[in-house]
């Protein structure tokens, strides 16, 4: 067994710490993993960051949050819901967030409780404006309505996430 001294230990606490580290884009310099939203209706996800590369499928529907995963140049690479994943041209998407309505009939609520007013009931497929996050309830806006969604039943955050 190999003994290792303390400048050992020290050495693999930095590089696991390291590893730990959020990264950030190397074009924005913004944390990576984090969600954008589509800014236009239909949106190119091709094979690769430039327009010589193929395209894999279509995003249709405006407001649709996605997570970068990386970055190079004026591309982004992004993934849906459903993990399906490409490079979109950042122009055609936003830091305005949304959040995916993931779980049926999901309860709007007047306050981030289970106990606060019911506001409306959300449709899966719904995508509500993000305000902000609290450890387990999200504050969103849709059709005149503002309240709070359980992280729960949403998608277009990251699990400890805050947003004030």
């Amino acid at each position: 067994m190999k003994k290792i001294g303390i400048p050992g230990i020290l050495a693999a606490l930095l590089l696991a710490g390291a590893a730990l580290a959020q990264q950030v884009g190397q074009v924005t310099h913004l944390p990576i993993p984090r969600f954008v939203s589509l800014k236009s209706s239909s949106a190119n996800v091709r094979r690769g960051p430039s327009l010589s590369n193929r395209i894999d499928w279509v995003l249709r529907h405006r407001g649709t949050p996605l997570i970068v995963r990386a970055e190079y140049g004026d591309w982004f690479r992004v993934e849906d819901v459903d993990g399906e994943g490409g490079w979109v041209y950042t122009k055609l998407l936003s830091n305005r967030r949304t959040v995916l309505v993931v779980k049926d009939m999901l309860l709007l609520r007047e306050s981030p409780s289970t106990g606060g007013r019911k506001l409306a009931r959300l449709e899966a497929g719904v995508l509500p404006r993000l305000n902000a996050c609290q450890p387990d309830w999200c504050e969103v806006s849709i059709e005149g309505y503002t309240g709070w969604l359980p992280k729960s039943g949403i998608w277009g955050v990251l699990p400890d996430e805050i947003i004030n």
